[in-house]
């Protein structure tokens, strides 16, 4: 959390819309990875409330997505199949995933994690 007086940050992350009060910047929230590069980016009206519960299930999606190499679909959930990464081939994914996959096109593999 930031508290920008002075609007140094606002400014050089483009809160402040042109065409409304100077005054009234949008709410945003930011992830940034530790090699400072912008993972994710939410920017609300200054009139709705943030949902921080969005905020820390996109963290922990995006921790997961980083330490196994899979995607996660919409409404994902922590006991639902992942998306294998395009990057691994099939033996890479054989290795990692040896229980299997079920693949729904070529370029969509669905996997359940392992513990």
């Amino acid at each position: 959390m930031l508290a920008d007086t002075d609007k140094k940050v606002a400014n050089l992350y483009g809160m402040i819309h042109a065409e409304t009060d100077p005054n009234v910047t949008v709410r945003a929230v930011y992830v940034i990875d530790p090699n400072k590069k912008i993972r994710l980016s939410l920017t609300y009206p200054p009139s709705a409330g943030r949902n921080f519960s969005e905020t820390l299930r996109a963290i922990d999606r995006l921790q997961l997505t980083d330490n196994q190499n899979v995607s996660t679909p919409v409404n994902w959930e922590p006991d639902q199949p992942v998306i294998i990464s395009l990057s691994l081939t099939d033996p890479q994914a054989k290795e990692r995933f040896p229980q299997g996959w079920t693949e729904l096109r070529p370029c969509l593999r669905m996997a359940q994690l392992q513990d």
